[in-house]
């Protein structure tokens, strides 16, 4: 069995490649002239993060990479709750990390500065499309629930091996097309904090509701389930 402080760390570095992958995308690259990525380079540019990172150390760790995966697991009874407060403390960090050294490369070009967004979550006349709280809300709750769907679906021991992280990839990357132009997609509150440190003000107001409806979501999805899958588990 793998020590813990190793899964921590496959933890941390694994949440450090998803922001600095995903939040990369689309600070960098989203909107350079004629050859910006767009919406639909971010998205799968933050289902890549997951999908080489789930083969890089799911072994070791699970690849959760989010606090509200790995609510979400122990709500499903795949996971020890003993370890959920250690996982999130290296997704968190691994976040911060992240965005941190994004900040750095970013700051090379004249006149950037992280508090025009950064790539952070955002409701109201801080969402892409301008989508008020409510829709903000329930759009993360949904995405976040069908997220962790996927990954238990994928993961089950009566699913097809070696593909699960594929599956949730690309489930991750239809989540980013489906919700960026409502919140810029979260379903995930370490790479929401990461970023909203750095851009401060708004973005640390509104982090709150990137928190509450991916845990929420999360256990949803992991009821769910439970409720389909005809057995069960324990951590």
């Amino acid at each position: 069995m793998t020590p813990l402080p190793n899964k921590m760390l496959a933890e941390f570095i694994g949440t450090f490649w998803l922001v600095l992958g995903g939040c990369g995308s689309a600070v960098l690259a989203a909107a350079l002239p004629n050859v910006g990525i767009g919406l639909h380079g971010v998205s799968l540019a933050f289902g890549l993060t997951v999908l080489t990172m789930a083969y890089a150390i799911g072994h070791v760790s699970g690849c959760h990479l989010n606090p509200a995966v790995s609510l979400g697991l122990v709500a499903a009874g795949r996971f020890p709750a003993k370890d959920l407060g250690p996982y999130v403390l290296s997704q968190v960090l691994g976040g911060l990390a992240g965005a941190a050294v994004l900040c750095m490369i970013a700051s090379g070009k004249e006149g950037f500065s992280a508090a025009g967004g950064f790539a952070c979550n955002g409701f109201g006349e801080h969402s892409p499309g301008g989508y008020k709280m409510t829709a903000a809300l329930v759009t993360e709750v949904a995405m976040t629930a069908m997220f962790l769907f996927i990954i238990l679906g994928a993961t089950d021991g009566r699913a097809p091996a070696g593909f699960a992280p594929i599956a949730i990839g690309l489930g991750l990357t239809l989540i980013h097309l489906i919700s960026i132009p409502v919140t810029n997609t979260s379903v995930n509150p370490a790479r929401s904090t990461g970023v909203a440190v750095f851009a401060g003000g708004w973005a640390l107001s509104q982090l709150w509701l990137f928190w509450v409806a991916p845990l929420g979501g999360a256990v949803l999805g992991a009821l769910a389930y439970r409720g389909v899958s005809g057995k069960s588990e324990q951590a």
